[in-house]
C-alpha cells in the first residue's frame, strides 16, 4: 500500500505541553519534545516542539484544518511554511530506500513513526539552512562594504541586533540537537536502526547539519571582527574627544593669561 508523508515547518516552536492538554486524541507516544497521535486506521500526526507538524495519509483539506487548529499554540508562526513530501510503500518483500520514497516490510507503527521523524528532521534542517543563508548574505554585504569603503556601515545597535539574530539561531539549533541523534527505539532494534541510518543518509542530515554549523562559525568569526572594529572606532572617537577637551582647556588657560 502506497502511503504519503507530509511534513511542515510552520513556526519557530510549538507549545507541546499546552497543545497536549487541549487536543484530545489517541496519543501513542509523548515526551517534552514530541507528540505522536493515532487519528484513525493508518492515519497519524506527529507534532514537534521545534515547529514541525508531520502527517501520514492526510489530504490537503484535513492538513489545513489541523494547521489552523494548532496555530494558537505556535510561536512566531510563518506566513509561508516549508514542507517536504515522502512516499512509503508498505507490505513490500524487503526494505528498500529510494530518493524520495521507501519500501518497508509490513506496516509496523514504530517504523512509520521513525520515517515521519526523519522527514521532519529534514524539513527542520531546510529551515535552519534558510536562516543561516540569510545571515551569511547579511555578513557578506557588510564585509563587501568594509572592503570597498575601508570602514563598517554598522552602528552599535545594528551590530547588536545582528549578533542577536546569530545567537538566537545557534541556541535554537543547540536546543534541538537531540533530533540528530539516534532515537532510543533504535538502540535495541537492529531493523529500526538500519532504517534510521539509511534514512539519515538519504536525507543527508549529518552533512547538511555540518554545513549549517560551518556557516554559523563563519558568521561568528565575522561578527567578532565587526565588534572589535566597532570598539576600536568608539575608542578612537573617545580619544579624540578627550584630546579636544584637553586642547580647549589649554587654550582657555592661555587666553586667561593673555587677557589678564
Amino acid at each position: 500500500m502506497l502511503q504519503q508523508v507530509l511534513s511542515y515547518q510552520i513556526a519557530d516552536s510549538i507549545d507541546i505541553k499546552t497543545f497536549k492538554s487541549a487536543f484530545k486524541s489517541d496519543l501513542y507516544f509523548s515526551d517534552t519534545d514530541e507528540l505522536f497521535y493515532i487519528i484513525a486506521e493508518g492515519q497519524y500526526i506527529y507534532v514537534f516542539k521545534y515547529g514541525v507538524v508531520c502527517f501520514l495519509n492526510y489530504d490537503a483539506i484535513r492538513v489545513s484544518e489541523f494547521l489552523r487548529l494548532i496555530s494558537p499554540y505556535c510561536k512566531n508562526k510563518f506566513d509561508q511554511s516549508l514542507e517536504e513530501e515522502f512516499k512509503i510503500q508498505t507490505n513490500s518483500v524487503k526494505n528498500k530506500i529510494g530518493f524520495n520514497s521507501i519500501e518497508i516490510i509490513g506496516s509496523d507503527i514504530e517504523v512509520l513513526r521513525l520515517i515521519m521523524l526523519n522527514v521532519s528532521q529534514s524539513v527542520a534542517l531546510d529551515y535552519y539552512l534558510e536562516q543561516t543563508t540569510k545571515l551569511m548574505e547579511e555578513t557578506n554585504y557588510h564585509t563587501q562594504i568594509l572592503e570597498s569603503r575601508g570602514r563598517l556601515d554598522l552602528s552599535g545597535i545594528n551590530l547588536k541586533k545582528y549578533i542577536g539574530r546569530t545567537l538566537v539561531l545557534k541556541n535554537r539549533i543547540a536546543e534541538n540537537l537531540y533530533i540528530f541523534d539516534s532515537p532510543p527505539e533504535t538502540w535495541e532494534d537492529e531493523n529500526l536502526n538500519k532504517i534510521h541510518n539509511d534514512l539519515s543518509r538519504t536525507f543527508d542530515l549529518k552533512e547538511r547539519f555540518r554545513n549549517i554549523q560551518e556557516g554559523l562559525n563563519i558568521i561568528k568569526d565575522n561578527y567578532e571582527l565587526f565588534r572589535d572594529l566597532l570598539q576600536y572606532r568608539n575608542s578612537y572617537r573617545l580619544e579624540l574627544v578627550i584630546i579636544l577637551l584637553i586642547l580647549v582647556e589649554v587654550l582657555n588657560i592661555f587666553a586667561q593669561k593673555i587677557f589678564s
